[in-house]
């Protein structure tokens, strides 16, 4: 609860400042008798003026009037000045003036003047006016805060009437605060209460916009504060794989750019008056059986003969500069460490080998100072050697190839020549329990194959992701491949060292049904042997197999057993040709199956490198075996590679 002597503090402060204000008008408040006259003055004129606008000339303010008289005087004064100031703003100064003759020209704001020391009705008329509206000229970054006690504690006030000081450094009274039981109520009534912080600094309730409401919710879920912030805006490439060309400064050019240097001119003239003094003459020009001063002297042309073929190749010949000599090492110091000086035997055994045997024509030595260094007795007869070595010595001239680092970076494309590129995930065929290994999809463009960890092969739609078929082949699926005719509907699938050909039932009409059954069954009652030429079904580690009943029943129809686990299937665009890659090195490797007549060959007698994968060209008759480091391709017409 706010306390009487609160309020009169504040009241107290608001009457100094008025009477401040007074003094510097011009304006004398006088003593509180004086207030008093004057008081009554105005009220009685207001009341005059009131009584002359109802044409009742009874209704006049006696002075010596009780005090319940004064207050309804005083009020109906109030109403006047609070009607006109609400109105327009605007009233007249002249009592004599009657109210339905003001017009806009006559009609001014009320000032402290117009009271005439009349302090009560001042402050009165004040709290009538309305509240200033700041509009588009305000900018709440400008405002100050109420309170501009900065970051000390408010505990600190607790003792005192007030919690801090404006900008004007008058103090901050301490607001009314109720118990817990006026909280209470106050809150049940207020439907903005669970929006409602407490301002600790000006010891007042704040009630937060909505766009505060959303930033603290944002905070509390870890997002932006920021609503109109976009995490996923376009990049923008500031650093791409594009060179820029760009001046070095972008400064306006100079003054000397433009105007002919004094300087440049002087040296011009210069040499145009030693030229015109002789200083300075043209060399004659040299005659063609002029021999130069420096020439070859195993060369004809040089010699004076007419070999004009020699000539040119002497002019371009290239300048083969002479190798250069090897830094000196620290053993040839003349105060070299201690371990690099040598001790008595090493030195006696330098002193008795051959010279031409010499690791090094030289012994380390140890002088105190650099002048106290002799002179080297080899010198002149090291450097006649190397004038030797030069002259002598054939050499070679080295062509190194210049290559820069930006050519050996790849170039890499612009990120906007990708597009379109994936984005977000549109479908995913979820039912796999082991790693897939490998897809394929149907010529129809309907249905999808999958192979994996688990042992079984699953049959998806692509468009809707349901699973509408598995087969269960109980060991690890490492390829599957649809056949590529439009004619059958048969796909491979190779599970460890088994190669199983399956018909998936009800997957196509009938005709194509039949002939995909014609296709796979014909070897079982085909009784072809080898022709000549050809290598014998019994000599490659591969067994042609008749399913079980059940294998049947799920669409298996035919079974190929071979001793290694088959890496990779490839089918022929025919349909009736098989390729199979197992994990072995050799020819035996890569084997080549007929359906129609279950039959297996190799390609291939001998293979260099293992082989990654295997492949049927889509219109010619090459098929394609790439290994580490080569691609063969194998002629199926010529049987060559």
């Amino acid at each position: 609860y706010a306390s009487d002597e609160e309020e009169e503090v504040e009241e107290g402060d608001f009457d100094e400042m008025l009477k401040e204000m007074a003094k510097d008008q011009g304006i004398d408040s006088g003593d509180e008798e004086e207030e008093g006259a004057d008081e009554s003055d105005i009220h009685s004129s207001d009341i005059e003026g009131a009584s002359s606008e109802d044409g009742d000339d009874e209704s006049e303010a006696d002075g010596d009037d009780s005090e319940a008289e004064e207050d309804d005087v005083e009020d109906l004064a109030l109403e006047r000045v609070a009607s006109r100031s609400t109105d327009g703003q605007h009233t007249a100064v002249d009592d004599d003036i009657e109210h339905d003759d003001l017009d806009e020209a006559s009609m001014d704001r009320l000032t402290i003047r117009d009271f005439v020391g009349d302090i009560q009705g001042w402050k009165e008329y004040r709290k009538t006016l309305p509240q200033i509206d700041a509009g588009y000229a305000s900018d709440s970054s400008t405002e100050e805060p109420a309170n501009t006690i900065g970051n000390v504690p408010i505990a600190w006030y607790e003792d005192y009437p007030h919690i801090g000081y404006d900008i004007d450094g008058q103090r901050i009274m301490r607001p009314a605060t109720g118990d817990e039981l006026d909280k209470f109520l106050a809150h049940m009534d207020d439907p903005d209460v669970f929006r409602t912080a407490r301002d600790e600094a000006n010891q007042q309730d704040v009630t937060l916009s909505a766009e505060e409401v959303d930033i603290i919710r944002r905070i509390q879920g870890g997002s932006i504060p920021d609503a109109d912030y976009d995490p996923y805006e376009a990049t923008v490439e500031w650093f791409s794989s594009k060179t820029m060309q760009t001046p070095l400064s972008g400064a306006p050019l100079a003054k000397r750019g433009f105007v002919p240097s004094k300087w440049e001119h002087k040296r011009v003239m210069k040499i145009v008056r030693a030229i015109r003094q002789g200083h300075i003459t043209r060399s004659a020009a040299p005659s063609k059986d002029a021999r130069p001063r420096f020439y070859d002297v195993w060369d004809k042309a040089a010699q004076g003969e007419d070999d004009v073929a020699a000539q040119k190749r002497l002019a371009r010949r290239a300048r083969m500069p002479a190798p250069r000599l090897a830094l000196p090492a620290h053993d040839e110091s003349y105060h070299p460490p201690p371990e690099y000086l040598p001790s008595d035997a090493e030195r006696q055994r330098w002193l008795d080998e051959d010279a031409d045997r010499r690791a090094q024509n030289y012994l380390p030595q140890d002088f105190g100072a650099l002048r106290a260094v002799p002179g080297y007795e080899r010198f002149v007869h090291e450097r006649f050697q190397r004038c030797l070595d030069l002259y002598l010595a054939p050499r070679m001239l080295k062509r190194t190839t210049q290559l820069n680092a930006e050519e050996l970076m790849p170039k890499l494309p612009d990120p906007r020549d990708l597009r379109p590129f994936p984005t977000a995930e549109a479908l995913a065929y979820v039912g796999h329990t082991g790693r897939v290994r490998s897809i394929s999809i149907d010529p129809t463009g309907l249905w999808l194959l999958s192979g994996s960890d688990d042992g079984t092969v699953r049959l998806w739609e692509i468009v809707s992701g349901r699973c509408a078929r598995v087969w269960d082949l109980g060991e690890t699926v490492h390829a599957v491949a649809w056949c590529p005719s439009a004619d059958v509907c048969v796909f491979a699938a190779a599970a460890a060292s088994r190669t199983v050909v399956i018909i998936p039932p009800g997957l196509c009409d009938e005709h194509r049904r039949l002939l995909s059954e014609d296709l796979v069954r014909a070897g079982f009652g085909s009784a072809a042997q080898p022709d000549d030429g050809d290598e014998d079904d019994d000599s490659l580690p591969v067994s042609w197999d008749t399913p079980t009943t059940a294998e049947q029943a799920s669409g298996i129809h035919v079974a190929v057993a071979m001793h290694k686990t088959v890496k990779a299937v490839a089918w022929h665009r025919r349909g009736d040709y098989l390729a199979t890659l197992t994990a072995e090195e050799g020819g035996c490797s890569v084997l080549i199956h007929q359906l129609s007549k279950h039959k297996s060959q190799r390609p291939f007698r001998k293979l260099k490198g293992a082989v990654q994968s295997i492949m049927f060209h889509p219109t010619k008759p090459w098929f394609l075996v790439a290994t580490q480091r080569y691609v063969r391709i194998y002629n199926l017409m010529q049987q060559a590679l």
